[in-house]
């Protein structure tokens, strides 16, 4: 059996990220991707957006793990040439019933320490925004957009330079943990092989098949029941009206059908909220846009754009958030499982890493090293 000092299965972003981090600390690390390409689940079918960490509650790692990775997101992109624009995002209320929830946000915003937050009344939305219908507004200006495949492949660039691989067509069937520490891993690979694979350090980065894997391995902690919510987006013909984001208030299981820019400028919408039937599994999974879901996001869209033209919408992609509630429950925060939870050394599961888990990548690389009894390495050491 070949050994490893450290495994992460999964080679979105976030494993990619905490991958980076693990091969910077000196550990020999391999990543195991199931699919033959880089982030093709949740990093590759989302809004793209660099959050503020407006939305959050106070101290809760969703809000803490934001506002930390933004700064560190916007530093790596610049260093790294991945392609970004800090474009800002227009939070919007659409009528004078809604103004109360938007000067709620705003606290919530200043509560976990984002301090650049700018109230505008509708004049002054519109001033900047001329298209847009709003009753007050908050600009986030330190709101932006990222390139998600050039992001992930800029960390596989810096794992691999630090002696790291993702080995594609990898998939975990399994794993158990012996008493002296040591992870045994089952892998199937792309020709049919099951080998097995060991490791001191194994990090479950694995998206939507990571509370599946943690539930075999060591069970869900108590509370949690995973789900799955999907979004389609749909996508505007012809160029958008909009240079910011424009965001409506948030909705239970998501922020609402917003407009997001692309690097070239192009707006997509979404996106919705459609829970998936109790027992869906990833690999049930259907990508399809209903073109029937169209009307709705019409309607939503008209609530602060009213200009939008019969006919511009198309259909673009969907993309689907393991989510660890029900509908009608609270939102609960991101789950990291390390041996502190579980009693099992070398071993953190992340769970429910959804939005705003993109602009927190880095900084969730950090926390599982905080798990893992890892320090990061001295200033002198590291690659810049």
């Amino acid at each position: 059996m070949e050994t490893v000092q450290a495994l992460v299965i999964g080679a979105g972003v976030v494993g990619l990220a905490v991958a980076r981090a693990l091969a910077r600390r000196g550990l020999e690390t391999l990543v195991l991707e199931q699919d033959t390409a880089l982030g093709q689940g949740i990093s590759a079918r989302n809004s793209e957006v660099i959050h503020a960490g407006l939305y959050y509650p106070t101290g809760s790692l969703k809000a803490r793990c934001c506002v930390r990775g933004r700064p560190l997101l916007y530093d790596f992109c610049e260093a790294r040439q991945v392609p970004h624009r800090r474009c800002g995002k227009l939070l919007v209320a659409t009528s004078p019933a809604q103004r109360a929830a938007l000067e709620s946000l705003a606290a919530q915003a200043r509560a976990n320490g984002v301090d650049d937050l700018q109230w505008l009344g509708g004049p002054e939305a519109q001033a900047l925004e001329p298209a847009l219908r709003a009753d007050a507004a908050l600009l986030s200006p330190s709101t932006g957009i990222v390139d998600s495949h050039a992001l992930m492949q800029a960390l596989e660039a810096d794992l691999e330079a630090d002696g790291g691989q993702v080995l594609p067509c990898s998939r975990v069937l399994g794993w158990h943990s012996r008493p002296e520490g040591l992870h045994v891993l089952r892998v199937r690979s792309a020709d049919g092989e099951v080998s097995e694979l060991g490791c001191r350090v194994l990090v479950n980065a694995a998206g939507l098949w990571a509370t599946a894997l943690a539930e075999a391995s060591t069970g869900l902690p108590p509370g949690l029941s995973s789900a799955f919510c999907k979004g389609s987006y749909f996508s505007l013909q012809g160029r958008s009206p909009f240079s910011r984001l424009v965001y409506p208030l948030p909705e239970d299981g998501g922020l609402g059908v917003h407009l997001t820019l692309d690097l070239a400028g192009l707006a997509r919408f979404g996106p919705d909220v459609q829970w998936l039937p109790e027992g869906t599994t990833p690999e049930s999974l259907d990508y399809a846009v209903e073109p029937s879901r169209m009307q709705g996001f019409e309607a939503d869209i008209r609530r602060y754009w009213p200009g939008l033209p019969d006919g511009a919408l198309q259909p673009a992609y969907s993309g689907v958030r393991p989510k660890l509630h029900r509908p009608g429950s609270a939102t609960p925060d991101f789950q990291i499982e390390g041996p502190a939870q579980h009693g099992r050394a070398g071993l953190v599961h992340l769970l429910g890493i959804e939005s705003p888990g993109l602009t927190s990548c880095l900084a969730l690389a950090e926390e599982v090293l905080k798990r893992l009894a890892l320090d990061p390495l001295p200033p002198s050491q590291r690659r810049t």
